[in-house]
């Protein structure tokens, strides 16, 4: 097995390495990601319950099935994460947006 040389394993860095581009810390995924999976899961239970309290009382075939369509024909919410960028993508359009910005004479560093 060849060995890479040095701008083989940069690319390789910039095509497989990953940067959260949501526009939160990255630490933070570890609590917004299972909340927003039982957010959804919350909402769907609580959309099955409000349909199936129809139901309740003396049975009915015909008020039965009709919720039971109410329940399985509804669509149902649902919540997927958003993958992260490859960090080669990131820094390009990093440098297309530096060489879009104007320069700016009246802007001065204070320090």
């Amino acid at each position: 097995m060849r060995r890479n040389t040095p701008q083989e394993k940069k690319q390789l860095s910039l095509q497989k390495d990953r940067r959260n581009s949501y526009g939160e810390n990255d630490k933070a995924s570890r609590k917004a990601i299972p909340a927003a999976k039982a957010r959804v899961n919350r909402a769907n239970r609580r959309a099955d319950t409000v349909a199936l309290t129809e139901s309740l009382g003396a049975p009915d075939e015909d008020v039965a099935a009709a919720s039971e369509d109410a329940v399985e024909g509804r669509r149902r919410k649902v919540w997927r994460k958003w993958p992260d960028e490859p960090l080669g993508k990131m820094l390009a359009r990093r440098t297309d947006n530096d060489e879009q910005r104007p320069f700016d004479p009246s802007w001065r560093n204070p320090y």
